[in-house]
């Protein structure tokens, strides 16, 4: 992964030895891994020595890219959050040292009493103070995965301004989309259409990261975004394995 990365970075001009030491590995081993890769299809070399990684190329390095923000997240929520303190929000009034269920409820983390729950609850934890309904209250010695279902991200799409802009906008049909859940804009042409259609964005900076996010936990969110700017955000979304839905605002078509 990491000398097909490089290749990349790189192409198409590069030299073995700088890979090898960007890598650290030996030249040697560079060229075997580049042999490899331009037999399997993802790397090609034309007469003149300069190479390019190719369509199957980049999907190669997609996909390994996915298995390692998915392993990642693993580490950093699974493994590592095993032996930290979470913090949750009371959805009863609790004690100190009371037994709690683990829920994520519109990509918000809930701690409930355990006795609420007929059977075991798939998460459960125990308190490490009191609080009251609606506090924040830290729980610790977590056993068990937190059910989260991934949410859908909705990407309405506007118009640039040379093709009307927030002028051409269905605002109804925005009001629609956007009821009771949380929006962000991508482009001025959006933030403007939010603001006509009475939506206060909760996002307008870092929103791939911020909706990708709220997919994971379980919270879907709409994202107003200007036409042209929607064909990178989708890519994202799909790298992401984030699911999603366009739906096209302008009057024009």
């Amino acid at each position: 992964m990491q000398v097909l990365v490089e290749v990349a970075a790189l192409q198409p001009a590069l030299r073995q030895k700088e890979i090898a030491d960007r890598v650290g590995v030996t030249p040697q081993a560079v060229s075997e891994h580049i042999k490899e890769l331009t037999i399997d299809g993802s790397i090609t070399c034309d007469k003149r020595g300069r190479y390019a990684v190719t369509k199957a190329g980049i999907e190669l390095i997609i996909e390994w890219t996915n298995e390692l923000n998915n392993y990642i997240r693993y580490i950093s929520e699974d493994v590592v959050g095993k032996v930290t303190v979470w913090t949750a929000i009371a959805q009863d009034d609790l004690n100190a040292r009371s037994p709690v269920s683990l829920i994520m409820r519109e990509g918000i983390l809930y701690a409930a009493l355990f006795a609420a729950f007929d059977s075991a609850p798939p998460a459960s934890g125990v308190t490490i103070g009191s609080a009251r309904k609606g506090d924040d209250v830290g729980v610790e010695n977590v056993q068990g995965i937190i059910p989260m279902n991934r949410a859908r991200v909705t990407v309405a799409i506007v118009p640039r301004i040379q093709r009307g802009g927030s002028g051409a906008v269905d605002l109804k049909l925005l009001r629609r989309i956007a009821a009771d859940k949380p929006v962000a804009v991508f482009g001025l042409e959006a933030l403007v259409s939010a603001r006509k259609a009475g939506i206060a964005p909760f996002m307008q900076y870092g929103i791939v990261e911020g909706i990708t996010e709220a997919a994971f936990r379980g919270l879907s969110t709409v994202v107003v975004a200007v036409d042209e700017l929607v064909p990178p955000l989708v890519a994202r979304l799909i790298s992401h394995d984030v699911p999603h839905d366009t739906v096209e605002l302008s009057t024009g078509h």
